[in-house]
């Protein structure tokens, strides 16, 4: 690396990290405001570990943001004390210039996906335990195995395929009455569970009955009522759902819910997401340096926070709309994941040839 080129990273770096920290305090904060009432009386060891586990989600969501007001700073510093018009005057083109703020970007953008993939998961599974178990005293009865839920209700032990949100169903039901001694006395398998007064009911049921671990019998009924002391609030004690699934785990879920016959769309469009959201910082760079350049001659830093700050705010807004295309069917997944991304980066490559220009 040359002296100029770690001059011009050096700087970036420093105000990167500088946005990143503040980012991370005003989201640490307004949390922490927002769910004090919640945690009056709590432990202050639990509630500090707590969110010390919301970190890396910080990190994931402010990343960009924090990219793109550090390329707009820095850039703009540069052109207040006349550092920029010497650079171009030495014959440094744009992209020489702005190299090494590309290549921060490009390294903050595959910690990003990093972090995602292998540190995000495991944070957000302890948080939901520590904020659920430990601070609101909830008891985790509820578990997630391999991608499969389980729950123990007295005489009964229930697995379930899939839980979704929206219609508070169970999906891929199979449900156990156990005898004296762990002996099963009764399956019922079913396609859909939904919740009701007093428990859940079953649709499209096989009923096999058991006697010394043989079947005995097999009856197909249209419905059953089983009284489970189960409510889909208990989903969100120690649950498991795509947000906090790793890329990997995440498309090992797609595949097994595509081979279970359901369909995959939702979670598949979330999962290209995750991987495009991860390289919005690399795409905020290259946006804010043409930006940076063709406002810095009559702007100041208070123009480039603002300008950051409204152009981020943008990205993910119209990423949420393009997405939720793709979550409903209306989109390719892979189209709305990545649809942004691609309209921002247009956008940059034709102000880069501008300012070039």
């Amino acid at each position: 690396m040359t002296i100029f080129s770690r001059f011009v990273a050096a700087a970036f770096a420093r105000i990167f990290l500088l946005c990143l920290g503040t980012f991370t305090a005003i989201f640490l904060v307004v949390d922490f405001l927002e769910k004090i009432g919640r945690f009056a009386g709590a432990n202050p060891g639990y509630i500090a570990l707590f969110f010390l586990t919301r970190i890396p989600e910080v990190f994931c969501q402010t990343s960009a943001m924090a990219v793109l007001m550090a390329t707009l700073l820095t850039l703009g510093i540069f052109s207040m004390s006349s550092e920029l018009t010497a650079m171009r005057g030495c014959g440094l083109s744009l992209g020489r210039i702005t190299m090494p703020i590309l290549v921060i970007a490009f390294i903050v953008s595959l910690l990003n996906l990093g972090v995602n993939e292998y540190v995000l998961p495991q944070c957000i599974v302890q948080g939901q335990y520590i904020r659920q178990v430990l601070i609101e005293k909830k008891s985790p009865k509820l578990f997630f195995r391999q991608m499969n839920i389980w729950h123990r209700d007295g005489a009964y032990i229930l697995k379930a395929k899939l839980f979704e949100p929206e219609t508070g169903y169970l999906k891929g039901v199979t449900l156990w009455k156990m005898e004296a001694g762990m002996q099963p006395e009764e399956r019922l398998e079913a396609a859909v569970a939904k919740p009701m007064a007093g428990g859940w009911l079953l649709d499209d049921v096989v009923v096999r009955q058991f006697g010394k671990n043989n079947i005995i019998g097999t009856s197909k009924i249209s419905s059953v009522a089983v009284p489970l002391h189960l409510k889909t609030a208990d989903f969100k004690v120690m649950g498991k759902y795509s947000d906090n699934m790793g890329i990997r785990e995440l498309a090992a879920y797609c595949e097994k819910l595509r081979k279970g016959g359901y369909d995959p769309t939702r979670y598949v469009a979330q999962m290209h997401g995750r991987i495009s959201l991860a390289f919005a910082p690399l795409v905020m760079a290259f946006l804010g340096v043409p930006f940076a350049v063709r406002r810095s001659r009559s702007s100041g830093i208070a123009v480039g926070i603002s300008a950051s700050l409204g152009i981020g705010f943008g990205f993910f807004i119209l990423n949420s709309i393009v997405l939720s295309f793709g979550q409903a069917g209306v989109l390719s997944p892979l189209v709305s994941a990545w649809a942004t991304n691609a309209i921002f980066l247009m956008i940059a490559i034709w102000l880069a040839l501008k300012a070039e220009n």
